[in-house]
């Protein structure tokens, strides 16, 4: 099988693109410009050029890679994210879930390219329509902060767009791993270590974690199920509040323990959507992916799959 990936230089994709080879797939990466194209190639991957917002340029890098399956997970999402400028920092990721989506659609209607999956998150689900883990068919958020309202609206668009194609969308969890946030040098974790990053409001938010290895692995269940169509929750077995996680954090740093922020005052210093991040957010269920794809974390809980990444802890199973 020949699968084309957007986004092949991202977090998940440079845990996918090795995946791929080992399980007998042959992985074509769509990179935007010459530098990403370069990063690309030294995988070992077949390399197509072109700018996902560019419809001609897609065609053709479709036309050119020939693939019978296409990943989306075309992101410019910044290193540092700043809860009051989310809506400005997003406007680049927001038009490629759009616009690039799109294009990616019509080339693969174009080229015969009959399984398409993208990746979309699992973390904006409305908060107010229940209080378990949420499921596929629940509602996304309805009325979330302002700055957070555009980013929704091209998830939104994305998702829409891929299930009306009988395409899979991916909801991934809050990804931790090599290269993100959560890793030893992500933003997340220099705040953490240098205690810049309270317990807001009670740190009621829940947050359903994945590993980026383990998005990987959804990713080739899912290309082993071409039938597979629709929205499932990529997350792992161990939903938890930022009042949860984020000590643990500190402890697995050797930081002092995150300090306390009441609500009202830190909605002056990162303003509504940082707070609802905080305080607000809904965890996932996974129980689709194990039906539907018979896919499984092999890190099931962000306890053990932090403390590998940051500590090297010894886990029962290895990491490939």
């Amino acid at each position: 099988m020949r699968v084309l990936v957007a986004g092949a230089t991202g977090v998940i994709g440079r845990q996918l693109m090795p995946l791929l080879a080992t399980h007998g797939l042959h992985g074509i990466a769509l990179a935007r410009n010459a530098p990403r194209a370069a990063e690309a190639e030294r995988t070992g991957a077949q390399v197509v050029t072109a700018d996902a917002l560019d419809a001609a340029a897609v065609d053709a890098a479709v036309a050119e890679a020939e693939p019978d399956a296409i990943v989306n997970m075309l992101t410019a999402i910044p290193a540092v994210i700043k809860p009051r400028r989310m809506a400005e920092q997003f406007e680049t990721t927001d038009r490629l879930r759009t616009e690039g989506t799109a294009h990616l659609l019509a080339a693969a209607r174009r080229h015969g390219v009959r399984h398409t999956i993208a990746q979309s998150v699992a973390f904006a689900y409305d908060p107010d329509a229940g209080l378990r883990p949420a499921v596929e068919d629940d509602p996304l958020w309805r009325a979330p902060a302002a700055q957070f309202a555009p980013a929704l609206a091209a998830v939104r668009g994305l998702e829409e767009q891929v299930v009306a194609a009988n395409g899979l969308v991916l909801r991934f969890g809050h990804l931790y791993g090599p290269g993100t946030a959560f890793g030893a040098g992500g933003s997340t974790t220099r705040a953490v270590r240098k205690r810049r990053m309270p317990v807001i409001g009670g740190g009621t938010a829940t947050f359903s974690f994945l590993h980026t290895h383990d998005a990987a692995t959804a990713i080739l269940a899912a290309l082993d199920r071409p039938a597979a169509a629709g929205i499932v929750n990529v997350v792992d077995d161990d939903p938890a509040t930022v009042s949860e996680w984020l000590p643990y954090l500190a402890e697995l740093v050797e930081a002092r323990p995150p300090f306390r922020l009441p609500a009202a005052l830190a909605r002056m210093l990162v303003g509504s959507w940082g707070v609802q991040f905080h305080t607000r957010l809904r965890g996932a269920d996974n129980t689709r992916a194990a039906t539907t794809l018979g896919w499984h974390p092999r890190h099931s809980s962000w306890r053990e799959g932090l403390a590998h990444d940051l500590t090297g802890a010894h886990l029962d199973h290895p990491v490939d």
